[in-house]
């Protein structure tokens, strides 16, 4: 197998074994992952996972002996290049927000399709954060609540981009695009708040979001904001 082919090592922290059997039988059809290895309490995770330093590691967060949300914040300690997947029932904003503040690097809610979680396990891999659609609202409700409290469509003191990040992807226009997606506009809200037509407003929206490797508005917003393009 050369290198650009080579799978990736997923390790499973999962205490119901019906899930867990199910979660391997699913991922072993995949040729670009191989599970190396699994836990059923986060204790004997961490512990595994420092040994055996897989990839990324799918994450439940109710586990006996240690929760998941604290495994997670101890092997990322002991290994930061460590990616982990979040892979959960909970979708209370106290989990979420903790789990992302022991860092998490992706959010998935359990009954995710096949397809998408395969598909998460390799866009996490290459470094890019992933939300589920339901939990990125719940983070960007948060963002909005605390940190752009003062933020309003019409304000001179509305969301302005940061100085463009040198590991941005996106191009200047973009960022004003993205800018006004965090505010919560529409195509064609852009469209006339930057004086140009909605198929072009379109065609930028399009473009961040394949930039960013997100799925919809939201998660573009929550990005944004995590990684610091819009302040």
């Amino acid at each position: 197998m050369t290198e650009q082919t080579k799978a990736i090592k997923v390790f499973l922290v999962e205490d119901h074994q019906m899930t867990l059997v199910g979660l391997k039988m699913l991922l072993s059809k995949e040729t670009t992952i191989d599970v190396i290895g699994e836990a059923s309490d986060g204790q004997s995770a961490v512990s595994q996972i420092r040994q055996m330093r897989p990839d990324v590691v799918l994450m439940d967060i109710g586990l006996p002996e240690m929760d998941g949300i604290e495994a997670t914040k101890q092997v990322k300690e002991a290994l930061p290049d460590l990616k982990v997947i979040m892979l959960t029932s909970k979708d209370e904003e106290r989990d979420v927000l903790a789990a992302l503040g022991a860092g998490a690097d992706a959010y998935c809610m359990k009954g995710i399709p096949p397809e998408t979680l395969s598909t998460v396990i390799q866009a996490v891999d290459e470094g890019t954060a992933w939300l589920d659609p339901a939990i990125a609202r719940i983070v960007l409700g948060q963002f909005k609540g605390k940190d752009m409290a003062s933020m309003s469509a019409g304000s001179a003191d509305a969301a302005k981009p940061t100085a463009l990040p040198q590991d941005c992807p996106l191009t200047q226009r973009e960022m004003e695009v993205l800018t006004l997606i965090v505010e919560g506009m529409t195509n064609a809200e852009i469209a006339e708040q930057l004086y140009i037509t909605k198929a072009t407003a379109k065609a930028h929206v399009h473009s961040i979001l394949q930039k960013m490797c997100v799925d919809d508005r939201t998660q573009a917003a929550v990005v944004a904001m995590r990684e610091g393009y819009v302040s």
